[in-house]
């Protein structure tokens, strides 16, 4: 077993808080192998094996759908004395309610809970009824380029070769500890693709045209890293001949959000400082999964490096906006606390270089800039925007 030292130091930074810790992601994202991480770690520091409850809510475990109360109950006869339980409970949005089960384990026992869960049950408004003040969401992402790293140290490849790997085989775990070939990689990510897509959406939310549901799916995934609106998907929809209401491409967007698919990017106004509601960008979950149902392009790589160093600002507790000044835009302005720094980011620097330094010099703050290249060549600092290879800005704790 791999370790994810950074979501373990962010567990037992909470550990024995009185809050749920909710670990939410796409699907096969390593949540359960965290859990699994947890546990050793908890038997390491002392934690008696019968004071750690682990289980696992998967769909097909139980021969019929579980509710709260037999939630509740099945976890309670595991708690035969009055000390301290560690309950460790994944996929839990399989249960109906899971919410009241939870809130009534942490208010009238002795109990240090952690959730794990990858679609919308997760997110419902039940955790607010339930749960006010009493948890705490851990987005779980699939790997960084570290961890991908940590992964691939036995491989005997460079760190260059890696990195071309993973920008064409994305972070799934699963991936990642195999050897595979591109075209087995991306069978494995369509697997993983299709089960949220039929499972945790077009099943869940009874869609009737799933060729149409399909194809807002595809036109998003064509344009990551573009901007758009749920109105130009209706307009492209019915250059097709096909129709669909705003309404039905709000939904499709939010399930799509929901079951950590996608993610969604806002526009910010430098000048007017505040968040625009048009013209979002959308980022998916991994790279893996645009190439697993469109194959691989080349021309394709610009936006997937967005994708990549948009999760990496996320992973490091950005929040993350497309800038929008007057006359120019700004692939991310990222803001942690009092911090903000802005990023640019282009394959090659020399035929860019102009235009992203430009857009950047333009923002009069003292913020730190930086365009983001996989030029090897072109590195250094150009009035003050200094320009970084990929593999250093993803592995550089500077930023």
């Amino acid at each position: 077993m791999i370790l994810r030292p950074k979501y373990m130091e962010t567990l037992k930074t909470y550990r024995d808080i009185p809050l749920v810790k909710i670990l939410a992601g796409i699907r096969r994202s390593g949540k359960s192998t965290i859990l699994k991480m947890l546990r050793e770690e908890l038997i390491q520091s002392g934690i008696d094996e019968k004071h750690i409850v682990c289980m696992n809510y998967t769909s097909g475990y139980f021969d019929e759908e579980l509710t709260a109360k037999e939630m509740y109950e099945g976890i309670k006869e595991q708690m035969t004395d009055k000390r301290r339980y560690y309950l460790l409970l994944d996929e839990v949005q399989e249960v109906s309610g899971w919410e009241k089960a939870v809130n009534s384990l942490l208010e009238n026992d002795d109990t240090d809970i952690y959730v794990t869960g990858s679609n919308s049950k997760l997110m419902s408004g039940e955790i607010s009824t339930y749960l006010t003040g009493r948890y705490i969401s851990i987005p779980v992402y699939t790997l960084s380029f570290a961890e991908y790293l940590d992964f691939k140290k036995t491989s005997g490849r460079s760190k260059k070769e890696l990195l071309n790997e993973y920008i064409r085989m994305g972070g799934f775990p699963v991936i990642a500890l195999g050897d595979f070939d591109e075209q087995s990689a991306y069978q494995i990510a369509e697997g993983i693709y299709n089960s949220v897509i039929t499972g945790d959406i077009t099943r869940r939310h009874n869609i009737a045209n799933i060729d149409l549901f399909n194809r807002v799916v595809r036109y998003v995934i064509e344009n990551v890293g573009k901007t758009f609106s749920a109105n130009a998907i209706v307009k492209f929809l019915k250059s097709e001949g096909r129709s669909l209401s705003v309404e039905a491409v709000y939904n499709y967007l939010e399930w799509l959000e929901k079951a950590f698919v996608i993610y969604r990017c806002r526009r910010y106004d430098l000048q007017g400082k505040a968040v625009l509601k048009t013209q979002e960008k959308f980022y998916l979950a991994d790279p893996s999964l645009k190439y697993s149902v469109m194959g691989f392009n080349p021309k394709s790589t610009t936006a997937m490096l967005e994708n990549i160093v948009y999760f990496e600002l996320r992973r490091r507790g950005y929040e993350v906006y497309v800038g929008k000044t007057d006359t120019r835009e700004i692939d991310f302005a990222a803001v942690r606390r009092d911090e903000r720094i802005y990023v640019q980011v282009c394959r090659s620097l020399p035929e860019n270089s102009d235009r992203e330094i430009a857009n950047l010099l333009e923002i009069k703050d003292n913020f730190p800039k930086y365009v983001v290249t996989l030029d090897e060549l072109g590195t250094g600092n150009v009035n003050g925007v200094k320009i970084v290879h990929l593999a250093d800005f993803l592995l550089s704790g500077e930023y």
